[in-house]
């Protein structure tokens, strides 16, 4: 199979769907590999690590997108790519269409296969290709919100692990998956007094079980979220239900009870978020300001640690390229249940019951 590897032209995406090692591999299988020049350069990789282990370097995203059948990326085809996906191509990227009517209609009418990272799902209800990056995003929601608590950036002041005689900070995680643990760990190895919030009774023990006595747990429910927004720094918004666009559990009424500075982090941005006031942001101008509450929603945050993410990246979702490469969208789904629950749109097909909830729509199964 012929397969693409694009650059990323999302704002300050540095990372890229394939590592050098990567390639190897789909090239000891006998694929033909294209890499668009300077792809890997935001990643710490560079055209001759590519074409040594047998990457042919072309000039253009349009090449890319025209001499592949398969399209192997980071983000969600923007604007400028709608038009290059092709029909009967596969697109194996992170989509997060719940979010977007606008690219999920430019996919319906492209015709191609869209294969979704963050669906493909485990029989244990694990999400194989989301979690690298979860964990990624967790750790850096706590570097990037005690940053933006400094007071010159129009936080409120404090830091977040304290100091002899000064209280450390506290820090309020809504959901206790891949992000709310990670976060978690980020925030009490500072010293901060976290509290985490989940629906799910058996990850709230979970987190009892792994976690230090200064991160405490309790139910999410509206009462707990409203009494606790007004006494806590820093939220860290991630709730995540595969697919599907992220449930509201802070809205715009309720930062009028948060201290001035409080800072928002909504790693649940690609979903939507889940912060009523969420809008996508990027690493060029990450933060805005309601009612006195920092915002911070950058939509591709492990972006901002490129190497770091796309070793992790690649090394996760490798085995299911190599999957598609040998034996073909449909026989590989057929055999891989997995990676059939990412099938997301196929030939003008919605394939997920998440997208059609979010705009209304019928789930169309070919």
């Amino acid at each position: 199979m012929k397969i693409g590897v694009p650059k990323e032209i999302k704002n300050n995406e540095n990372r890229v769907g394939m590592t050098p090692a990567g390639v190897f591999e789909l090239v000891k299988n006998n694929h033909v590999v294209f890499v668009q020049t300077s792809a890997g350069e935001g990643s710490g990789f560079s055209d001759e690590d590519y074409t040594a282990v047998g990457a042919t370097i072309v000039n253009s995203i349009n090449e890319v997108y025209a001499q592949s059948d398969m399209i192997v990326k980071v983000k969600e085809p923007i604007e400028e790519e709608y038009n290059l996906v092709r029909e009967n191509q596969i697109v194996f990227t992170y989509f997060h269409f719940a979010s977007s009517e606008k690219l999920t209609r430019a996919m319906l009418n492209s015709n191609s296969i869209c294969i979704a990272y963050e669906t493909v799902e485990d029989t244990d209800g694990s999400l194989p290709l989301l979690t690298p990056m979860s964990e990624v995003a967790g750790r850096m929601a706590i570097q990037q919100g005690a940053k933006y608590l400094e007071k010159p950036i129009k936080g409120r002041g404090v830091l977040l692990g304290g100091v002899p005689g000064v209280p450390p900070g506290k820090v309020l995680i809504l959901g206790a998956g891949t992000v709310g643990i990670q976060a978690a760990k980020m925030a009490a190895g500072l010293g901060a007094h976290v509290t985490i919030l989940d629906i799910n009774m058996k990850r709230l023990r979970h987190v009892n079980d792994i976690m230090p006595s200064h991160v405490v747990t309790e139910f999410s429910n509206e009462y707990n979220i409203r009494k606790h927004i007004k006494t806590h720094d820093l939220i860290i918004g991630g709730v995540l239900i595969p697919g599907a666009k992220a449930p509201s559990l802070i809205t715009r009424d309720m930062l009028k009870e948060m201290h001035p500075g409080t800072v928002i982090v909504d790693v649940a941005v690609d979903q939507g978020g889940c912060i009523e006031t969420t809008k996508a942001t990027t690493h060029e101008n990450p933060t805005y300001i309601i009612d006195d509450v920092v915002h911070y929603c950058v939509a591709n945050m492990p972006g901002a640690v490129p190497y770091t993410s796309t070793v992790a990246l690649t090394n996760v979702t490798l085995p299911y390229v190599l999957k598609l490469a040998n034996l073909g969208w449909e026989k590989a789904c057929g055999l891989d249940l997995s990676l059939q629950k990412g099938l997301n749109v196929v030939k003008g097909t919605i394939q997920y019951e998440g997208i059609a909830e979010a705009f209304g729509w019928e789930v169309s199964y070919s």
